[in-house]
C-alpha cells in the first residue's frame, strides 16, 4: 500500500524548486480516511527561509480538511532513505501518532519503514503546553 505514497512522493519531488542547494526533495502523506497530500521542498534566496517538502505536504493537508495522519513516505533525488529534519519531525508529530508509519525511499521505492516514536522519541507533545 505504501507504493502509492512513494508515486505521489516522487512525482512531487519532479516538481521541487532547488536552485540552490540542487537537492530536490519529496513527501507523500496519508490521512485515515485514505486521502494523500504530497509536497515538495521550496528554496528561496534567502536561506534559510524556504521550506522542506514535508512542511508542504502538511500545508496541503491542513487546508484540505486533515485528519489523522496514518503514513508518511520521504524521498530524494540524490540521498537514499532520508529522514525528515528535526523540525519537520515536529511538525509531522503535530498531526500524528507516534504509531504512524514513515517510509524512507531510494529511487525505486520504500527501503524502510519506522514509526513517528521511533524517529522522534521524545518531541513536543500539545497537551504539555495546555
Amino acid at each position: 500500500m505504501a507504493d502509492d505514497l512513494f508515486k505521489a512522493a516522487r512525482e512531487a519531488m519532479a516538481k521541487a524548486y532547488a536552485p540552490y542547494s540542487k537537492f530536490p526533495v519529496g513527501a507523500a502523506l496519508r490521512t485515515e480516511d485514505g486521502r494523500v497530500f504530497s509536497g515538495a521542498n521550496i528554496e528561496v534566496a534567502s536561506f534559510p527561509e524556504g521550506w522542506c517538502a514535508e512542511t508542504t505536504a502538511l500545508a496541503h493537508y491542513v487546508m484540505g480538511g486533515g485528519g489523522r495522519i496514518t503514513e508518511i513516505a520521504v524521498v530524494a533525488e540524490k540521498m537514499d532513505r532520508i529522514t525528515p529534519c528535526g523540525g519537520c519531525r515536529q511538525r509531522l508529530a503535530e498531526f500524528a501518532t507516534a504509531d504512524t508509519k514513515l517510509h524512507l525511499c531510494d529511487q525505486t521505492g520504500v527501503v524502510e519503514t519506522l514509526t513517528m516514536a521511533e524517529i522522534l522519541p521524545l518531541g513536543f507533545a500539545g497537551d504539555t503546553l495546555k
